[in-house]
């Protein structure tokens, strides 16, 4: 559609356009119009940027209510945020209707809507928490490809958390999401291939813990090249100088 075309441009400044907000939401609005639920969640979207939350949920609630799993997505997480704050101070939303909407996005197979859905139930933001429930969709959005359901089945596989503890499981999908960027994650696991002796790789995975922000990362680092020679040391550094994440899925 076209009119979704150029609130794309106008939006991210492509094909030699200015970027401009209220030209990629009046593009947005008129796709809206037309019945596009892709437009209707870009206009959300530009409205919630904007600040205008109020009509943002609005044209989250008319994609999601058309059955658009990025619209009830959107809509369920714009819930649970706008909970506590002063926009709804006197009639604030229900958190089951949010999770009903994550729920909703989760069973149509959006992964992000099964993450968000997953830490509700694991954080007791619903009904009841539901440790099970929650490592399902954890799981579930872990195989879709984000990075950060990678991470946390990590942690309950590491842990016994909502299912049986298993080390082996738990390192695939540490080394998982470290491949792909989280930054965590590779800090857990150049821990991990420390302790199994591999220096070299531990210090790749430490580097690029550390170049992301985890500090903690640098001081095991540093402890383990006091016990390696320059050239490996040297080697180790290239590998992290050339390294390029896996690929993953943000929706």
């Amino acid at each position: 559609m076209l009119c979704l075309k150029n609130g794309k441009r106008f939006k991210h400044g492509r094909g030699g356009v200015t970027p401009n907000l209220n030209k990629a939401l009046e593009s947005f609005l008129k796709g809206a119009a037309l019945g596009s639920t892709l437009a209707m969640v870009d206009a959300g979207l530009v409205y919630w940027e904007m600040g205008r939350k109020e009509q943002g949920i609005g044209f989250y609630r008319k994609a999601a209510a058309l059955g658009d799993p990025a619209g009830q997505c959107n809509l369920g997480i714009c819930l649970l945020q706008v909970m506590t704050s002063l926009l709804y101070a006197a009639n604030p939303p229900d958190s089951e209707e949010a999770i009903k909407w994550l729920y909703k996005a989760s069973v149509a197979g959006y992964v992000r809507a099964q993450y968000q859905l997953a830490l509700c139930l694991h954080n007791n933001r619903g009904p009841s928490r539901n440790l099970r429930e929650a490592v399902r969709w954890f799981l579930k959005a872990a195989e879709g490809g984000y990075v950060r359901a990678m991470y946390n089945i990590a942690m309950c596989y590491s842990i016994g958390e909502g299912l049986v503890q298993s080390h082996k499981l738990a390192r695939k999908w540490m080394k998982r999401a470290a491949d792909r960027g989280h930054s965590k994650a590779q800090f857990e696991h150049g821990l991990s291939l420390f302790s199994e002796g591999n220096m070299k790789k531990a210090v790749v995975y430490l580097e690029l813990a550390t170049r992301a922000g985890e500090t903690a990362a640098d001081h095991v680092k540093y402890v383990i090249l006091q016990e390696m020679s320059t050239s490996c040391r040297d080697r180790a550094m290239l590998l992290a100088d050339n390294w390029r994440p896996l690929p993953s899925s943000s929706r």
